[in-house]
């Protein structure tokens, strides 16, 4: 089993949207990407508590796979791709681990 872990930092202000509603796009988004690829055993997206430390990301993401081809083929899913692009455009970090256990 692979989990794969990811935080980013989000920018203040982008894509015509405040820091908060682009976490709430972003964790939408990812969550709902299990309705397209079948290799993601679990994903779960957490927003930085509003009274947690602003040195915090702003964004946590936990998923699991079976395999690191598993995580591959949802890495290159275009479903995927088109949520990393949006991220791509609003993040101002990006720390990830990938594991096995």
């Amino acid at each position: 089993m692979i989990k794969h872990i990811v935080f980013f930092g989000l920018a203040d202000n982008a894509e015509g949207k405040s820091k908060i509603e682009n976490a709430e796009i972003i964790k939408y988004e990812l969550e709902n990407l299990k309705n397209f690829i079948p290799e993601i055993k679990m994903i779960e997206v957490g927003i930085n508590a509003p009274n947690a430390p602003k040195t915090n990301f702003d964004i946590a993401l936990y998923s699991e796979f079976e395999s690191l081809e598993a995580l591959d083929t949802y890495q290159e899913h275009p479903e995927h791709k088109r949520v990393a692009a949006f991220i791509g455009k609003v993040r101002t970090s990006r720390a990830a681990v990938d594991y096995e256990v």
